[in-house]
């Protein structure tokens, strides 16, 4: 949704006014206002309603999480494994 409006935004923009228009918006008190309000509209979206999907978040994310941590070690293994069948070893 914000990416949606952010291109909404810019494409009636010519190119010399696109800084102009997205350098405000990375300034520290813009992101730290824009995830304020983020927080805010989750807070009154889930934790408010007594719903069970943050517990859901949590879960998945913590999920994901431990994929990505994985991941490079996993790779490695496969990438072993891969150069092990090919010159006959182990």
């Amino acid at each position: 949704m914000a990416l949606r409006k952010l291109y909404s935004e810019i494409k009636g923009l010519k190119v010399k006014e696109l800084p102009d228009h997205v350098k405000p918006m990375l300034s520290i008190g813009y992101v730290k206002k824009a995830v304020q309000r983020g927080m805010d509209n989750y807070h009154a979206k889930y934790i408010e309603t007594s719903s069970i999907d943050p517990l859901l978040h949590v879960c998945y994310g913590g999920m994901i999480l431990s994929y990505l941590i994985a991941l490079p070690e996993e790779r490695r293994h496969l990438e072993h494994q891969q150069h092990a069948k090919e010159h006959g070893g182990h």
